[in-house]
């Protein structure tokens, strides 16, 4: 499935048509562009969509951030690329072929689509998804479905502190109204020329919101416990039963959780725990990628290497020459 969107996207991505409103402080594309370090990353806008937004990088010059104001509190203090709230309609697409940071979406109406562990999964209003860094992220509009969300974009590097936790979800449940609020609050208080203490509260809070979605402060103990364990014996032969059996569930129990409050299967997060351990053997590249394999708990090279390209996008070793 991913393969084929990838395909289509490059079809599309040679067109560039761009049309800017006079809306000040909003932004109406219409366009297919590439314009990253990545050829392939997509973004395609259609005429009914706008973005209200502030970013943290004044030489950030993409047509969509171009005109939104600067506030370097958000990178200083929380490695905040930029955020805010976009209201979208189809053809409105974005692919990232490696996002270099976690991306946080908070949908405010309607609903959209997210690319997760491969899977197309609809985030409609009251809900919020937790993209991870370094690997293919993209989301899109449904064919006569408004889209508005609100979106915070973090900077991170390969081996730093994770945004993403072993027990964070990757969809689940969240009123995105007060993280809305905080975004309009900052923007305001930008463009005001509001002073630095001011500015910093504004984006503690933007972050604090994220957190409290990414690092929930009372995760379900049950869950905790499991990730906790695995986290720290990945290559360990883990069954089904052996997991339901410290979180003291049932198989079936284990399931439910799982997808309620994290937004996927049991076994779907073990295999993502497993390859954020790859991910960071292999950023050290102290080890043989065969032992990487072994070590985060994948029975050969020929299945890590596959659940490694599935999940980043490049063989695992092409990834540690990048």
């Amino acid at each position: 499935m991913l393969e084929r969107f990838v395909c289509e996207c490059k079809i599309l991505r040679y067109t560039k048509i761009y049309f800017k409103s006079t809306l000040i402080g909003k932004v109406n594309f219409s366009l297919v562009m590439s314009d990253s370090s990545y050829p392939d990353d997509v973004e395609i806008f259609g005429p009914d969509t706008r973005y209200l937004g502030i970013r943290s990088d004044p030489t950030d010059q993409r047509i969509w951030l171009r005109d939104a104001p600067v506030c370097s509190e958000l990178v200083i203090e929380y490695k905040i690329s930029h955020v805010g709230i976009l209201d979208a309609q189809a053809p409105f697409t974005i692919h990232r072929v490696r996002q270099s940071g976690t991306y946080f979406l908070a949908c405010l109406e309607g609903r959209g689509q997210v690319l997760v562990d491969g899977m197309w999964k609809s985030v409609h209003a009251g809900q919020a998804c937790l993209l991870p860094p370094f690997v293919s992220n993209s989301f899109k509009c449904e064919a006569g479905q408004r889209w508005r969300f609100v979106g915070v974009r973090y900077l991170e590097s390969v081996g730093g502190w994770p945004m993403i936790a072993a027990w964070s979800p990757v969809i689940g449940s969240f009123q995105a109204e007060a993280l809305q609020s905080a975004v309009m609050g900052l923007r305001a208080e930008v463009i005001a020329g509001g002073n630095s203490a001011t500015l910093h509260h504004w984006c503690a809070l933007i972050h604090l919101y994220v957190q409290s979605f990414a690092r929930p402060a009372n995760p379900d103990p049950r869950l905790w416990r499991l990730w906790q364990q695995i986290e720290q014996n990945p290559g360990r032969d883990w069954t089904l039963a052996e997991m339901a059996a410290i979180a003291c569930v049932s198989r079936e129990h284990l399931r439910r959780l799982c997808q309620e409050q994290l937004g996927r299967s049991p076994v779907s997060h073990l295999t993502f725990i497993r390859l954020q351990c790859a991910l960071a053997m292999i950023t050290k590249g102290e080890e043989k990628i065969t032992t990487i394999a072994r070590i985060a708990g994948f029975a050969n090279i020929h299945s890590f290497s596959a659940a490694f390209k599935s999940r980043y996008g490049v063989a695992p070793s092409r990834f540690r020459v990048r």
